[in-house]
């Protein structure tokens, strides 16, 4: 199993119909075959402590079966038509894999 973690923090300049409309496109992120379950949310309500950062904007969870799921994952034209149309809305992303 690979655990796929995506992090991103958008542009604060995005208007709330800006922000719904990444959200939805993360969402359909969980349509690629490869996938075999996806989590999105934001931040959760927890108390603030200092080992937790909490300033992304979008967290994204993909599980999949293994390295080979993972590529095709990449590669998916979902996932490629993902990266062209919210690629501009962010400011940083970052990606933890587990296996």
């Amino acid at each position: 199993m690979l655990i796929h973690s995506v992090y991103f923090w958008l542009k604060p300049t995005l208007s709330e119909k800006e922000k719904s409309f990444f959200f939805r496109e993360v969402e359909i992120l969980s349509e690629i075959k490869s996938v075999t379950r996806s989590y999105t949310g934001s931040p959760a309500k927890t108390p603030p402590r200092a080992v937790v950062d909490d300033g992304y904007d979008c967290g994204l969870i993909v599980l999949l079966e293994d390295i080979s799921a993972h590529d095709l994952y990449q590669a998916d034209p979902i996932h490629l038509a993902f990266i062209e149309k919210c690629s501009q809305m962010w400011e940083k992303v970052v990606i933890y894999d587990s296996e």
